[in-house]
């Protein structure tokens, strides 16, 4: 079966993500320099970089189909934390989550050709106190390495969740609802997959 767009991404949890919508996709190379620059806000830095990841994807695409690009950081007092150095700095980064507020940025970008559209989508997470000792045993672990903020969501770290404001696929990587959307203005529909049925 052909194949609908080009995800430019190498997260698995956008390409789970894709494949729940009922999405036909192939991956392509979207790699960029990722790098804020001073004093750029996080939503203009997330939206710069999808759409530099859509457009390397663009390039790399060997049929001419639509190309999905995103992009997700961790914003607090202004500024973007990026993913972390080592398990020093995770440890650091989620201290400085620790019983504040922040916000979880993400940004989709769609090329088709000449077109190009965006999404934008802010989601407020809260986190309760962090014990110094249990974000460094996460740390260890290395699962902070590759994720925006030094966490993910879906794993140990939800344990630290005390509110939610927003999407929650956003805090994963990519705002499902808004992606949607998105993709139906390029003319792209998912179809219902049978995951099979739970029956208790």
């Amino acid at each position: 079966m052909s194949f609908q767009l080009y995800l430019a991404s190498r997260s698995p949890r956008r390409a789970e993500f894709l494949s729940a919508l009922g999405l036909r996709y192939a991956l392509v190379d979207g790699d960029v320099v990722e790098q804020p620059r001073p004093g750029q806000s996080p939503a203009d830095y997330a939206q710069e970089t999808a759409i530099a990841k859509a457009r390397a994807g663009a390039a790399h695409a060997e049929r001419p189909l639509p190309v999905l690009g995103a992009d997700t950081d961790v914003a607090i007092d202004g500024g973007i934390l990026g993913k972390p150095r080592d398990a020093d700095d995770a440890v650091a980064m989620l201290m400085r989550l620790s019983n504040r507020a922040h916000d979880v940025v993400s940004a989709v970008a769609v090329i088709d050709g000449a077109r190009l559209d965006t999404v934008v989508v802010t989601t407020q997470v809260e986190f309760g106190v962090i014990d110094r000792a249990d974000a460094e045993a996460y740390a260890a672990t290395g699962h902070p390495l590759d994720k925006a903020g030094a966490y993910g969501i879906q794993g140990y770290p939800a344990r630290w969740v005390r509110r939610i404001d927003g999407s929650y696929t956003n805090i994963v990587g990519l705002p499902l609802y808004e992606t949607a959307q998105l993709l139906a203005r390029f003319g792209i529909h998912g179809t219902p997959i049978d995951h099979g049925r739970v029956t208790a």
